[in-house]
């Protein structure tokens, strides 16, 4: 298991250029598949879909969340203390990662793949 924890710890460029595969809303989390890898918002993620911005829970936002099936990540950003911020061309996908926006020690999960592609921990574990 690694803990991402420094600026130089970016393992959230492992998804640029993975295709978003799945969004699965799962109790009171929500996941972004990528045909391995998988991230997991444990806190309410926010962001821009075509102009309209959209907060998770509230209404309308899991139907913005649902296209960003399809869509391929081509930037991102990690602020250990702030935010993880997916890119796709002008749409944008964040979990927000200070102490405030989680309800629990943790704010996101990626996990990796293993040789064969698959979501595996023997791929790697981050936790924020």
């Amino acid at each position: 298991m690694n803990i991402a924890n420094g600026p130089g710890d970016d393992p959230v460029r492992l998804l640029i250029g993975h295709e978003v595969s799945a969004v699965s809303f799962v109790r009171d989390y929500v996941e972004l598949h990528f045909d391995g890898p998988v991230l997991r918002a444990l806190a309410d993620p926010v962001g821009v879909y075509g102009g309209s911005e959209w907060r998770f829970p509230e209404p309308g936002s899991p139907d913005l969340m649902r296209r960003y099936i399809g869509e391929t990540v081509d930037g991102c950003e990690l602020d250990p203390d702030r935010i993880i911020a997916l890119h796709f061309g002008e749409h944008r996908f964040a979990i927000p990662l200070d102490d405030g926006s989680s309800g629990g020690p943790e704010a996101a999960h990626l996990v990796g793949t293993d040789e064969s592609g698959r979501t595996s921990v023997l791929g790697g574990v981050w936790i924020w």
